[in-house]
């Protein structure tokens, strides 16, 4: 859900799950303080509080964040006189950890969608079928409008369509493949230039039977599935 979210809210879920971790920790510290009455022997050298150096509710914040992102000034640092505290101290650097391994790994997820990528393979606007080495064929093509190859890329063909088995049972969505070179390894493609990806109808394609008057009365969709990686990432 996180990944698929618009950028603005994930941004602001990334920005509240990190302040409101820090909210909740100083509040607990400051609690701990008031609770332990640290914050009633303010200057008393003879008291030992549960963190030095904290005042208020402010510097708890402080002190929340500096133990959660690890930047420890030293201004405030926790003492052996305080359970509690070390309790909570362990708590919050494990769930520091957990937030930041989450957050950073939904933005990574995040930012390496390939959305905009995709958006430059073209695919023709028509597929024709016709001779191609006196074998009847369905055709279309493929491009890549950039200049970062994508590497391994590989096509694969679905035709889908309604569908009632010799049993008479009706498949509304029936998935069938179309061979565009598994066998012979053509299905692996290197984008350079457009390629012209073809279908041969014989015996074992679904268009074997079809006429060219039934093929324009059928409804059916022809669904082209290509995978790649990209080369720079």
């Amino acid at each position: 859900t996180l990944v698929d979210l618009k950028w603005r809210f994930s941004l602001l879920i990334f920005i509240l799950a990190y302040a409101l971790t820090w909210l909740f920790f100083g509040l607990i510290w400051w609690v701990i303080a008031y609770s332990r009455g640290d914050l009633e022997h303010l200057g008393d050298h003879s008291w030992t509080p549960c963190v030095n150096n904290l005042n208020g509710f402010v510097s708890a914040f402080l002190f929340s964040i500096e133990t959660e992102t690890t930047i420890g000034y030293g201004h405030r640092v926790i003492t052996e006189k305080c359970p509690e505290g070390i309790v909570l101290l362990l708590l919050q650097a494990i769930l520091g950890s957990m937030v930041n391994a989450f957050m950073v790994g939904c933005m990574f997820v995040k930012i390496s969608q390939p959305n905009k990528r995709a958006e430059t393979l073209v695919f023709s606007s028509h597929a024709v079928v016709s001779l191609r080495d006196d074998r009847l064929c369905l055709m279309f093509r493929v491009g890549d409008l950039r200049d970062s190859h994508i590497v391994e890329a590989s096509i694969r063909a679905k035709l889908i369509q309604s569908k009632q088995t010799q049993e008479g049972e009706f498949i509304p969505l029936d998935q069938t493949d179309l061979s565009v070179g598994f066998e012979t390894g053509d299905d692996r493609l290197f984008l350079v230039s457009p390629l012209i990806i073809s279908h041969e109808i014989d015996e074992r394609s679904p268009f074997w039977d079809v006429s060219r008057g039934q093929l324009e009365r059928d409804d059916f969709e022809i669904v082209v599935i290509l995978e790649g990686m990209v080369e720079a990432t």
